[in-house]
């Protein structure tokens, strides 16, 4: 069992950040816990730079320190012992290690953090002070359990709750400019489209059957669509946008994280793939129809009240591989017409 927690002498906090957009998104609840369990801390989140937007206008965050990826291996090193000494700079009290790697212990454990709490995996037991070890039990509920179990195993506070973002002012003014610049106004339906995903093929819907439900959204409700996605879906975004019969926003490729995270805001329905935007969807409180086919939508599906899992019982999914090795039935069976239904009877319920 992990020893509890001493909370007297904690004042400076220090909370690595996963590398993931998604699985940052999970890790929200998490840290709103660690505000409450230490209201006057002082909270400080390592991340990567394209994770940093989601933190950077959370209240339970006071500071945050970005940590660097470069081309080479030299410069990588010379980033993490810059990171080191700025971590023993700051005197860290405790280290909340919601990134699993051996790299997110030793560099706590190097930048002398005196308490350091987070999941023993990876061999890296021996660098924390406050080890937990995970039961097979961890791996059968949704992500957001999964971070808040680290702080409940050392004897803290962490209530079950849904991600919620805050978003910039700039990139909300930013996101609408955008908008207006594609004769997009604030009284427009908007669909929010997301036809990529990081993973692999095999967590992607097809293009031409997002790109159907785009068009009859434009037809039948007079909707404007955006396509959104990172620079490594812009083909697919391209590609989307190429065969519609209606004209599309296509945004891939183009935005910043927290642009993007301003568009979503403005979305009146977001259609998407397995994703990190599709968690940032749910966690504005957009409605997302999320589909979902070789991954677990029991540990990674879209969390709150206005979103809707779009998945088949076929016998291999979730295979949680990122190709299709058989015949990708799990999507294919998924047929547009199904999704508008969906979209039909939230829209009329609303």
């Amino acid at each position: 069992m992990t020893r509890q927690l001493d909370r007297s002498n904690i004042n400076r906090i220090l909370i690595r950040a996963t590398n993931w957009v998604g699985d940052a998104v999970m890790t929200l609840p998490a840290l709103e816990a660690v505000r409450e369990n230490f209201p006057s801390a002082s909270i400080t989140v390592l991340a990567r730079p394209w994770v940093a937007p989601l933190f950077e206008n959370h209240p339970a965050v006071n500071n945050i320190l970005i940590y660097k990826r470069h081309d080479g291996l030299k410069k990588n090193i010379s980033e993490f012992f810059h990171v080191i000494n700025l971590v023993r700079k700051n005197r860290y009290d405790l280290a909340v290690l919601f990134q699993n790697a051996f790299e997110a212990a030793l560099l706590a454990y190097l930048g002398r953090v005196t308490y350091r709490l987070g999941f023993d995996s990876d061999g890296r037991g021996f660098l924390l002070t406050h080890g937990i070890k995970r039961s097979s039990e961890i791996f059968a509920v949704h992500q957001v359990e999964y971070y808040l179990s680290i702080l409940k195993a050392a004897g803290l506070k962490a209530e079950s709750r849904n991600p919620v973002l805050y978003l910039s002012i700039k990139d909300l003014a930013k996101a609408e400019n955008l908008l207006q610049l594609n004769g997009i106004s604030k009284n427009d339906f908007i669909l929010g489209i997301s036809p990529g995903a990081i993973f692999g093929n095999a967590k992607r819907w097809p293009f031409e059957r997002f790109a159907k439900i785009s068009d009859r959204a434009s037809e039948r409700w007079g909707a404007k669509v955006i396509i959104l996605g990172s620079k490594k879906e812009k083909d697919i975004g391209n590609k989307m946008a190429g065969i519609m019969k209606n004209k599309a926003a296509d945004f891939c490729g183009t935005t910043s994280l927290g642009e993007a995270m301003g568009l979503i805001s403005r979305c009146s329905f977001f259609v998407t793939n397995d994703s990190g935007l599709m968690h940032i969807a749910a966690a504005l409180g957009v409605p997302a129809f999320a589909i979902f086919g070789s991954t677990d939508h029991v540990a990674t599906g879209p969390r709150g009240s206005k979103t809707k899992i779009i998945r088949h019982d076929i016998a291999c999914s979730p295979c949680l591989k990122p190709e299709c090795p058989t015949d990708f039935k799990c999507m294919l069976s998924i047929e547009p017409e199904e999704v508008w239904d969906e979209m039909e009877k939230f829209r009329q319920a609303k």
